[in-house]
C-alpha cells in the first residue's frame, strides 16, 4: 500500500465549495462506479448536492472515503469497514489483527503458488528436478546424467514434454523412486514372461502391453500407436537395446512384436502407426 495523498489543497477545496464525483475519483484512484455504489448503499454519501442535483464531497466526507480506500486496500469487505467506522462496538484493533491474520495467510499461499511456478519453469527447461547425486541414487548407476538435458533438447516443443514437465514439477526422490520401482518391476515381469515363452496376442501378453501403458504413464499418458513407435524405438535405438538386452537378451525385439500384435488386435497397423 502506498503512501497517504497530500489532501491539504482537496480539502480546502472541499470546504469553500465540495468536489464532484469525478474529481473524488481522480483524487483518491477509485472509479465513479465504486462511489456510486458506495453512496448507493450508505457507505459513503456525498453531503452536498448542485442546484442541478450533482453530488459534492466535502473536506469531512473525503476523509471518510481515504479511510474507506485504506480499509479496502488492506482487504476489509464493505460490511466490515462499514462497521469498524459507524459501529462503536467494533474493537478496531482486533478488527486489522484478523485481517493481518488473513493477509499472512495469504502471502503464505503465494509464497507456495510462487514456489511452485518456479519449479514448473524449471521442470520444463531442466526435465528432472534432482541433483545428479539423487539421480543416481534413483535410477542407479547405469543411469546417463545428461539424458535429461538431450531428452528436452529433442523432445521439448512435444505436447508430452509438457505434460512430462507437469508431473517431473510435483515429484522429488520419493515419487521419483517410486516410478523408478515400478520400471524396475516392470523389466522382471518382462523378462520373466520371456522366460515363460509368452506369445504375441496372448492374453497375458496383451496384460504386459497394458501394464506397459500404465508405468509408462508416469511420464506422460501412451495410447496404442504412440506405443507402438515406443516399442520399434526400443528396438532400434542401441542405448535402448542394450537396457533391454540387461534384462534379457533380445527382451526389446520380443516386447516389440507383443505391442505390434496388441496394436493389431485393436484395429491398428503397427507398419503405419504414428505418434498419436
Amino acid at each position: 500500500m502506498g503512501p497517504m495523498p497530500d489532501t491539504t489543497d482537496a480539502d480546502a477545496h472541499a470546504d469553500a465549495e465540495g468536489l464532484t464525483v469525478g474529481q473524488v475519483a481522480a483524487r483518491l484512484d477509485v472509479t465513479v462506479r465504486a462511489l456510486h455504489h458506495w453512496d448507493e448503499i450508505g457507505l459513503a454519501r456525498p453531503s452536498l448536492r448542485t442546484s442541478a442535483g450533482y453530488r459534492l464531497y466535502t473536506a469531512g466526507d473525503l476523509e471518510r472515503l481515504h479511510r474507506i480506500v485504506v480499509y479496502r486496500e488492506i482487504g476489509l469487505g464493505l460490511d466490515r469497514i462499514r462497521a469498524v467506522l459507524d459501529d462503536p462496538a467494533t474493537d478496531v484493533p482486533d478488527a486489522l489483527r484478523a485481517q493481518r491474520a488473513q493477509v499472512a495467510e495469504r502471502i503464505e499461499r503465494l509464497k507456495r503458488l510462487d514456489t511452485g511456478l518456479e519449479r514448473m519453469i524449471e521442470a520444463h527447461e531442466r526435465g528432472l528436478l534432482l541433483t545428479v547425486e539423487q539421480q543416481a541414487a534413483v535410477f542407479g548407476p547405469r543411469w546417463d546424467p545428461s539424458w535429461p538435458a538431450e531428452a528436452r533438447q529433442r523432445y521439448g516443443d512435444t505436447p508430452q514434454w509438457r505434460q512430462y514437465a507437469e508431473r517431473s514439477a510435483a515429484r522429488g526422490p520419493r515419487e521419483w523412486q517410486a516410478v523408478a520401482d515400478a520400471v524396475a518391476g516392470l523389466d522382471r515381469e518382462l523378462g520373466e514372461a520371456m522366460d515363460a515363452g509368452v506369445t504375441p496376442g496372448s492374453d497375458r501378453a496383451g496384460r504386459l502391453v497394458g501394464r506397459h501403458r500404465e508405468v509408462f504413464a508416469a511420464y506422460f499418458p501412451l495410447t496404442r500407436q504412440m506405443q507402438v513407435c515406443l516399442a520399434r524405438m526400443y528396438e532400434a535405438d542401441p542405448a535402448y537395446a542394450a537396457h533391454y538386452d540387461t534384462v534379457r537378451p533380445g527382451l526389446a525385439g520380443w516386447f516389440r512384436r507383443l505391442v505390434d500384435a496388441d496394436a493389431r488386435a485393436h484395429g491398428i497397423d503397427p507398419d503405419t502407426a504414428t505418434w498419436e
